[in-house]
């Protein structure tokens, strides 16, 4: 007969799978969130200009990504927090794969915090406000 020990075992990892299973569902299930009037929208187009001058933090996203649409309104209460300060530009992966891809952005969501232009500092996955808003600063 099975031990006791085994027991255990199995039904704690069939929580645990349920735990990953419910959260990766609910990430990706999240719903989208109204983009700040203080957040930029960045193509390929516009990326240079947009990014040559001052502080401009860049969140790398897209609509699939269950992670970007949890940093979304973390990334609201940022730009709310620091207007005049740093600016905060939001670019779809999706849609400027070749910017994206001149970075080596290679997972997401990604920041990449620019000043005048040159990539100071870089961000991997979901942040919290506190965190971003401190190193922000700090770099200002």
């Amino acid at each position: 007969t099975m031990s006791t020990t085994a027991i255990v075992l199995i039904a704690f990892s069939v929580i645990f799978l349920g735990f990953i299973m419910y959260n990766t569902w609910k990430m990706k299930n999240a719903p989208e969130v109204k983009k700040s009037e203080k957040i930029l929208t960045l193509n390929s187009k516009n990326f240079k200009s947009q990014t040559k001058s001052g502080m401009v933090l860049v969140d790398f996203w897209a609509p699939w990504c269950g992670p970007c649409k949890v940093i979304a309104p973390i990334l609201n209460d940022v730009a709310e927090e620091l207007d005049g300060e740093v600016k905060i530009g939001k670019l779809n992966i999706d849609h400027n794969q070749q910017v994206a891809g001149k970075l080596k952005v290679r997972n997401i969501p990604t920041m990449i915090l620019f000043k005048d232009g040159v990539e100071i500092s870089r961000f991997v996955g979901v942040k919290t406000k506190k965190f971003l808003v401190r190193e922000l600063r700090s770099l200002a």
